[in-house]
């Protein structure tokens, strides 16, 4: 029987509604809600198989890795945490979880936009300072229709694709901008520039990873290319925008607001001004954590686990 270790099982099963049942026919598992650093090294002694959930996984701490261990399995889709290289040289196996959620998170972006749309969160802001103008003179927030509005799409990976099915059943102009270019099957939707994606975008949502390439995807220059009255939204990795130049944009009001359910810093220090702005919905990083979801993401893990014992590990970097 092989050793598995989760070094932050609670980072997933927050509410201990999850079920682990199918690691006990792959190993020994041992569960730990959390580590600190110096937890980690000890944690992983006897240990083959890591599990963690976006946590950071550096080289000095993987070159300090015994022997045994052989593969690292993140829990999620985004493995930016983890330093490939080092355990690349260290010949222990990297291995993520993609797709899991892709239904959770596309399900968010468009409750981001129809909620811009409708100017919904601030206006309950509005009856909870008990200001009722809404109700008793006449409609004093922005309220207009989603559809023939155009929806810039960064990336089409697994929730890139789920989005621009979603948001063209809602009679969405899709544009995208992506590394690669795959056919979507539909001639309507168009590849274009990042220029000229935000130029056009009433909406502009990201779902591409972080990497050096797109940490600071979207900065100051690139804030100024949109529309005045178009909304960003981020649901992917808080450091492809720049966070400073975000605010910035938002208070000078170049771009009418923003919706991010991830930050540059997780958590946000609590004296961020994003939480005071009129126009930003900010989310605590949730797109993935539907119950469906992160079983969803147990069971996966538990085959890549399985791929891995047979000799054929799967989801590879």
């Amino acid at each position: 029987m092989k050793n598995i270790v989760f070094l932050n099982s609670s980072k997933i099963d927050f509410d201990n509604k999850l079920d682990f049942s199918l690691f006990d026919k792959l190993g020994k598992t041992t569960k730990y809600e959390d580590s600190s650093k110096e937890e980690i090294l000890e944690r992983v002694k006897d240990q083959e198989i890591v599990i963690t959930k976006e946590m950071t996984i550096e080289r000095d701490l993987i070159e300090k890795f015994p022997p045994c261990v052989k593969l690292i399995c993140e829990a999620g889709t985004g493995y930016n945490n983890i330093d490939i290289e080092a355990a690349r040289e260290r010949n222990i196996t990297v291995c993520n979880i993609p797709g899991y959620s892709s239904e959770a998170v596309a399900q968010l972006v468009i409750t981001f936009i129809l909620n811009l749309t409708s100017s919904l969160s601030e206006q309950q802001r509005m009856i909870e300072n008990k200001n009722y103008d809404n109700f008793t003179k006449y409609l004093k927030v922005p309220h207009f229709e989603i559809q023939n509005k155009t929806l810039g799409v960064v990336g089409t990976g697994a929730i890139g694709q789920q989005v621009i099915k979603v948001a063209k059943a809602l009679g969405m102009n899709i544009i995208i901008y992506s590394r690669t270019q795959k056919n979507l099957g539909d001639p309507a939707i168009k590849f274009v520039s990042l220029e000229e994606l935000l130029k056009e975008s009433d909406f502009v949502t990201l779902h591409c990873p972080l990497t050096s390439e797109t940490k600071h995807l979207i900065n100051k220059s690139r804030l100024e290319l949109m529309k005045p009255n178009a909304f960003i939204i981020n649901t992917a990795r808080g450091a492809i925008i720049n966070e400073l130049d975000l605010i910035e944009a938002l208070k000078n009001k170049k771009i009418a607001g923003a919706a991010l359910d991830v930050q540059e810093q997780e958590p946000p220090e609590l004296d961020n001004p994003l939480f005071n702005m009129k126009n930003v919905i900010l989310t605590p990083h949730i797109g993935w954590r539907c119950l469906e979801s992160r079983q969803r993401l147990i069971n996966l893990l538990a085959d890549n686990v399985e791929a891995y014992l047979k000799g054929s590990p799967i989801n590879t970097h």
